[in-house]
């Protein structure tokens, strides 16, 4: 007896195994394989059309315009990967897709023609026209727009998807539009704020001028006309010229610090810490000198330059440039350090931003020195002007203010051109380098690769689904299944063809009788083989319990056709049904369930009445007779004990078909009247767990239990080769005449 070493550790599958799974869920692999390969194939072929359209754009670096500052420095390496992924994202958020949405409908109503269009339209009832989408909705739709930086280069592509090829086109050229002139009205941003304050300032000051001439025209005609002396006239000049030029770098100076704020307050936003340094530079005590020592040589050569009417001073005025230009040349290398220490670790993004603020903070200290400068020249001018004559003082003022305005206005129109010329001039950084164009082909669904798609995950599914119930299935398959668990299998039989009559009962069930020369014939052959050499004494081996684990097993099957099977071996057999609960083995040998064993015991029957001949010549069988109350208590008896010594003594073997053991006792009591007891289990029904009990109480009983039978096992998917062979060797030869229903004769 071996023992009992049951198994619960998860086992290994080899390979073989697993393509044996395959092999035994054919059906279901195919099923499902060909049900979602259908569904592809059904998609692919009423699947709408999607043509795909692209645009190009490049992102540049911004170029300065054509009356740049003298200071500015262009930036570099601003094309990189960083910059431009930030250029997608603004192009991905949710403002800029509502811009193009209001262009695109736009254009919608422009062309009037809905059967171009398709994402502009959202479905309707039937019979009813698409309508124009809502704007929401449409800006919602657009996310579904591909943006993405061609890979090394500074180039992005915009695709837009429809089932209309010209609308896809339209959306990737509209992007594109709407990107081209957003980025050129944020490039111009500045330019913008400052001409339309030089404007306003140009009109102001001409109001002013117009004003000024009047009141000059209106004290000459009331005064008469009054000449001012040379020296006067020069002095007058000369503050005019002075204060044109105080107040222009006033103006300057305004529209200066309208710029700083504005280019601060977008830096703030971007690195909050890069303000602290321009506040350090703007400080350097060494930069203010230069710039105030600049103002004050160029003031006086002005100066000069105003008197040098006789031309005697050209020397003093070369002198003046010569030390202007050499403190303008320290001037500029100290901002070169400056800005190359500021701009060395600074992120690409913020370095044009960064750049601009302290060119622009330069310029706005250069202007307030210069404004400084000017007050006091002007200053030691007007203590001149003070002291000329009562008569000629009043049209002094008077001239002075009309020229001062003259001259200032004059500027104000010079910058304002200047202003205007640069806003114009000033380029973006992008350029639109490909429009996108309709595409005669469409871009999805690509049918082949759906139906591919179909088939593989068809297969996928089905063979993880097999795996799956696989995994989860925890009943006996294979013989392995129960050698596994330490368990000696006496033999497997193969399924039986079954070929039901009108009655409801297998024709072949008693295949040993019926088909001597079939494969689960010669499988009942070969467990009568391995249960007559369990004992080595044969004749202390009279009485066979046959039971099983749960109902629906087979076990009266597998005892009537093991009976036959001993029987054609020439020994006096017979069986006795008592699964006195559910008997079967009257209609196994389809004949009358009464009289029987049942009957016999209680006195109601003579045994030669009960004891009926098969159509085997050794084989004799006892049908279960009347269903008891008490079938444990009939079974247990006595009576029962002494019936089943007196058969001993007349056959060679007896045979006891008794009720699965979990079930009920019945079996249990009566293992204990038998030499041995084997247990049958069904392939692909009997659940190990249930198995393994069977087996413990089996055990705990201290019965002799010989070894367990697989029924319903496939010998052809599974053990081909033992299939192959056998068959090979068993089968009939050809004769001549009509065949037998369901044989294996070939």
């Amino acid at each position: 007896m071996k023992p009992n070493n049951f198994i619960n550790e998860t086992e290994t599958l080899s390979l073989k195994d697993y393509l044996n799974i395959i092999r035994l869920n054919l059906f279901p692999i195919l099923l499902i394989t060909l049900t979602t390969l259908t569904f592809s194939i059904i998609y692919a072929v009423t699947a709408r059309n999607i043509y795909t359209s692209s645009a190009s754009v490049k992102i540049s670096q911004a170029k300065s315009n054509i009356l740049e500052a003298p200071f500015f420095m262009e930036s570099s390496g601003f094309g990189n990967d960083r910059i431009i992924a930030n250029e997608i994202e603004v192009l991905k958020n949710y403002d800029f897709r509502e811009g193009v949405a209001i262009a695109l409908i736009d254009s919608f109503k422009k062309y009037n023609d809905p059967d171009r269009f398709a994402i502009l339209l959202q479905s309707s009832e039937s019979g009813v026209p698409p309508q124009l989408i809502t704007l929401p909705r449409l800006t919602e739709r657009l996310a579904s727009v591909t943006i993405e930086q061609k890979r090394g280069l500074d180039i992005v592509q915009i695709k837009a998807e429809s089932p209309s090829a010209w609308e896809a086109s339209l959306i990737a050229n509209t992007y594109a539009s709407v990107y081209f002139n957003y980025d050129l009205e944020f490039n111009r941003n500045q330019l913008t704020i400052i001409r339309n304050f030089l404007e306003d300032q140009r009109k102001d000051k001409l109001n002013e001028l117009n004003a000024s001439e009047d009141i000059l025209k209106s004290y000459q005609q009331q005064g008469g006309i009054i000449v001012l002396e040379e020296q006067a006239s020069q002095l007058v000049g000369q503050l005019s010229q002075f204060e044109s030029q105080k107040g222009m770098a006033e103006i300057e100076l305004m529209a200066s610090d309208k710029t700083l704020r504005k280019l601060k307050e977008e830096l703030e936003k971007q690195d909050p810490e890069a303000t602290a340094y321009i506040e350090s530079f703007s400080s350097e005590s060494y930069l203010k000198t230069l710039q105030n020592e600049i103002a004050k040589l160029e003031l006086s050569r002005d100066l000069v330059t105003q008197n040098n009417k006789s031309g005697s001073n050209l020397q003093l005025i070369e002198d003046y440039n010569r030390k202007i230009n050499n403190l303008k040349e320290k001037l500029n290398e100290k901002i070169t350090v400056y800005k190359a220490g500021a701009l060395a670790s600074t992120p690409a993004e913020i370095k044009v931003a960064l750049q601009k603020i302290i060119d622009e903070d330069i310029r706005n200290s250069s202007l307030r020195i210069t404004i400084q400068q000017l007050g006091i020249i002007i200053a030691e001018l007007e203590k001149k002007f003070n002291i000329l004559p009562g008569t000629a003082i009043e049209l002094a003022r008077l001239q002075r203010k009309m020229q001062s305005l003259e001259k200032l206005y004059v500027l104000v129109e010079e910058k304002y051109q200047e202003a205007v010329i640069n806003e114009q001039s000033q380029a973006g950084k992008v350029i639109v380098v490909e429009n996108a164009r309709p595409s005669d082909t469409h871009s999805k669904p690509n049918r082949i690769l759906i139906i591919m798609i179909g088939l593989v995950m068809g297969l996928g599914v089905s063979v993880g689904y097999v795996f799956m119930k696989n995994y989860f299935d925890n009943t006996v398959k294979t013989p392995e299944d129960i050698q596994k668990r330490g368990e000696n299998v006496l033999a497997w039989i193969p399924q039986i063809e079954s070929q039901v009559t009108a009655n409801g009962q297998n024709e072949f069930e008693f295949i040993v009788a019926k088909r001597p020369d079939s494969i689960p014939s010669e499988a009942f052959r070969a467990l009568r083989t391995r249960i007559q050499f369990t004992r080595v004494d044969s004749n202390s081996f009279k009485t066979l319990l046959i039971t099983s684990s749960a109902p629906s097993e087979g076990k009266t099957m597998i005892s009537g056709n093991l009976a036959g099977s001993i029987a054609q071996a020439g020994k006096k057999t017979i069986i006795v049904d008592c699964d006195l609960r559910k008997p079967r083995m009257h209609n196994f040998f389809k004949t009358n369930r009464f009289p029987g064993v049942v009957d016999y015991l209680f006195g109601q029957t003579t045994f030669e009445e009960i004891v009926r001949q098969s159509e085997i010549p050794d084989l004799h069988f006892i049908t279960a007779g009347t269903i008891p109350p008490n079938p444990s208590e009939i079974l247990g008896s006595d009576k029962m004990r002494e019936f089943l010594e007196m058969l001993k003594g007349k056959y060679d073997l007896v045979i006891i078909d008794s009720p699965p053991i979990i079930a009920v006792s019945d079996s249990e009591i009566l293992s204990q009247f038998v030499d041995a007891t084997m247990l049958v289990v069904s392939a692909n029904t009997t659940e190990l767990e249930l198995m393994e009990k069977a087996l413990g109480i089996i055990k705990k009983e201290g019965i002799n239990f010989i070894g367990i039978v697989l029924n319903n096992f496939v010998y052809k998917s599974t053990y081909g080769s033992y299939y192959k062979y056998y068959y090979y060797y068993t089968r009939p030869k050809k004769v001549e005449g009509p065949k037998l229903p369901g044989s294996v004769n070939s």
